[in-house]
């Protein structure tokens, strides 16, 4: 049920007695944006078997379809992030772009799949052949045209490049073919931007050509400014301490923006939150405090997942409600208690202002926010939980 009037300045008193500004925390939830990934509206499975689920959306038009759900549902999720060449197989980019922005929702960014042609099996931009190179950059480029067709502002790039053996390539000569090939990308963006992603490991196992922040941030500084980094919460061994990561890239405005997922092992894209939603509120707990210090606030969040087993529409919900249920926890941190706690040398009094916010029921603030954003049904009903064809104009089943 939808809180009355009443109830909404109760709440409003409530959070307004701890000291907090709830005017900035209900522009914060209000004005956060999310990304939904074309490819959670797929079939996946694992690398074994792809398993299918009755009435998946068959195209991109499709596919937006169901993120306008998303979008009615939440709120926040109105973007789609894309793949070239799998989601315009057939389709004119423009008329995708109108398309979206007739229903409300828009085509937010573009990501070329390096990790699929036979060519690019050792390597893509960064391959010992010139010839497969040139290859791999245009179709990049060709990625940014039809991006642009669009109306994509992002080229996400994620580099699957790297090696299985130790002796197989030349590290040093793969550097220099990466950022060559990256120069002549990098002067094609005609006022889009570059985010650069890194990986530890996956689909090479030796090494991969970016496998930590610090590679790619020095890929985006070699570029200039229209470059970032990237950063996948999936993407990191056991034990980093990713929000530091992100701390560290916000205060020198090397962040871009994030593909937010979960996992439990390495890079399992699980729904967000699902193992560890702690993590995922410190990580935005520590972008809140970098907008209270006056840090960048149009980072790119976009959900990255790939649930083989979960429902395609229940699933993507589950995560945009995790990361907007996070987002509004990381608000609710009081920041004068906790900066006098760390100036007082008060371990204890300031890791407790973070477990009070996090600890803190988020659902009458967020159902307050959704219902002045005019969304029209609750985030996650039986029919989005139980249905794989939930999704309102989703094909029916043949």
């Amino acid at each position: 049920m939808d809180l009355s009037r009443r109830e909404e300045e109760l709440l409003v008193e409530k959070l307004s007695s701890r000291g907090l500004d709830v005017d900035e925390i209900i522009k914060g939830l209000q004005d956060f944006r999310l990304e939904v990934p074309s490819w959670g509206f797929m079939n996946t499975g694992t690398r074994f078997a792809v398993f299918e689920q009755p009435g998946i959306p068959g195209n991109l038009k499709e596919r937006l379809d169901g993120l306008v759900e998303v979008k009615q549902r939440t709120g926040i999720a109105d973007r789609m992030a894309t793949i070239h060449p799998w989601d315009y197989e057939g389709a004119d980019p423009e008329e995708i772009g109108s398309y979206a922005r007739e229903r409300g929702v828009s085509i937010a960014s573009v990501t070329p799949a390096l990790f699929q042609d036979p060519d690019f099996m050792l390597g893509s931009l960064t391959h010992s052949q010139a010839r497969v190179r040139n290859k791999a950059v245009g179709l990049v480029l060709q990625a940014l045209e039809t991006g642009r067709a669009a109306g994509a502002s992002v080229l996400s790039l994620w580099l699957p490049d790297g090696s299985d053996y130790p002796g197989q390539v030349d590290f040093r000569q793969r550097k220099k073919h990466l950022l060559d090939s990256l120069r002549e990308i990098y002067d094609s963006l005609d006022g889009m931007e570059m985010l650069v992603e890194y990986k530890l490991f996956e689909p090479a196992f030796y090494h991969t050509d970016l496998s930590d922040w610090g590679m790619a941030d020095w890929i985006c500084r070699s570029l200039g400014g229209k470059a970032r980094v990237l950063v996948d919460l999936g993407h990191h061994a056991h034990g980093v301490n990713i929000e530091h990561i992100v701390a560290f890239l916000h205060d020198e405005d090397r962040l871009g923006g994030f593909h937010v997922n979960n996992r439990k092992y390495a890079d399992d894209d699980l729904t967000v939150g699902a193992v560890n939603p702690y993590e995922v509120f410190l990580i935005l707990n520590e972008i809140v405090a970098g907008w209270h210090n006056g840090l960048r606030r149009d980072l790119y969040f976009a959900i990255d997942q790939s649930s083989g087993i979960k429902p395609k529409l229940g699933s993507l919900l589950q995560s945009v409600d995790a990361v907007h249920r996070r987002l509004a926890q990381a608000l609710l941190v009081n920041r004068r208690r906790l900066r006098a706690a760390r100036d007082d040398c008060n371990v204890i009094a300031a890791e407790e202002c973070l477990k009070e916010a996090f600890q803190a029921d988020v659902e009458p603030l967020l159902r307050m926010v959704r219902r002045r954003m005019g969304c029209s049904a609750e985030v996650l009903d039986a029919r989005a939980a139980h249905d794989p064809r939930a999704g309102g104009a989703w094909r029916e089943e043949k």
